[in-house]
């Protein structure tokens, strides 16, 4: 590894920490979110975790930017770790490119690396905020992803295409379900009132594949451990409301074991 690569995480981190003093407001969003979900009763260590996760997000990205150059089709096994998942979450993912299936994560580890790694093994669907500069978006498309992955702007929903690409392409359908929804759900998500998007649970009932709940989080440098449990699998007559809750119980019980690397200083809770 260049010297670059090796140091991305600790830079990112080093430079979000210079600037954490200057951001008053979102120190004081994420240390009321820390102790409201119970991650502490210490206010010290919930300031702590706050500047934690802080860093590991500059982290994260200045990481996300190296990983096409360390990890490739030949040695991403050596760079994943699931000693936290279930085994039947892990063939799922890894082993069952026949199937289209759904995976379920939040703002929590590592998304970013996640969606490029993975797509090495199948084509990858990924619900998020389209770039709107066309130079970072078509840098992207050609030297940050390792596989196909087809980026979905969330304003846009869940179009015939974009269904009909995901069944006949066998994909992962991947959304980050945890960003307030001013016309979703009201459910609970860290003991708090969360409006939630339903998305994710509309299409586990309306067509009944497989669902990994959890997120990739980080262990080392280049180094992610995947924390879920077994898969989920909804029926045409489930709830919507009912399994939407379970989505949201699977991916706080992952953000409870590392919470140093939740996104805290997002304003999720809106509704308490």
């Amino acid at each position: 590894m260049t010297f670059i690569q090796k140091h991305a995480y600790s830079m990112g981190c080093g430079f979000a920490a210079m600037l954490w003093p200057f951001f008053g407001k979102r120190q004081r969003i994420a240390i009321d979110n820390i102790l409201r979900a119970k991650i502490t009763d210490d206010p010290g260590e919930a300031r702590r975790i706050a500047k934690k996760s802080w860093c590991h997000l500059a982290g994260h990205v200045a990481e996300a930017i190296c990983v096409p150059g360390v990890v490739n089709k030949d040695n991403w096994r050596e760079h994943l770790d699931f000693s936290e998942v279930s085994e039947k979450t892990a063939k799922l993912i890894l082993e069952s490119p026949d199937i289209p299936i759904l995976i379920v994560s939040s703002h929590h580890g590592v998304w970013e690396i996640a969606t490029n790694i993975l797509s090495i093994v199948r084509p990858m669907i990924a619900i998020a905020r389209v770039q709107n500069n066309p130079i970072v978006a078509k840098w992207m498309k050609k030297h940050h992803f390792r596989g196909p992955v087809t980026i979905v702007d969330k304003n846009h929903g869940f179009t015939k295409s974009v269904i009909e690409q995901w069944q006949s392409e066998k994909s992962a359908m991947t959304i980050l379900m945890d960003q307030h929804a001013g016309g979703g759900s009201l459910l609970k998500f860290m003991g708090r009132p969360a409006h939630t998007y339903t998305s994710a649970a509309r299409l586990g009932i309306k067509y009944g594949y497989p669902i990994a709940v959890g997120s990739f989080v980080r262990v080392g440098p280049y180094r992610y451990r995947m924390v879920s449990g077994e898969p989920l699998a909804f029926s045409k007559n489930d709830d919507r409301d009912k399994c939407a809750q379970l989505l949201n119980d699977r991916l706080e019980a992952a953000i409870r074991r590392y919470p140093e690397q939740y996104l805290w200083v997002h304003r999720r809770w809106r509704d308490d």
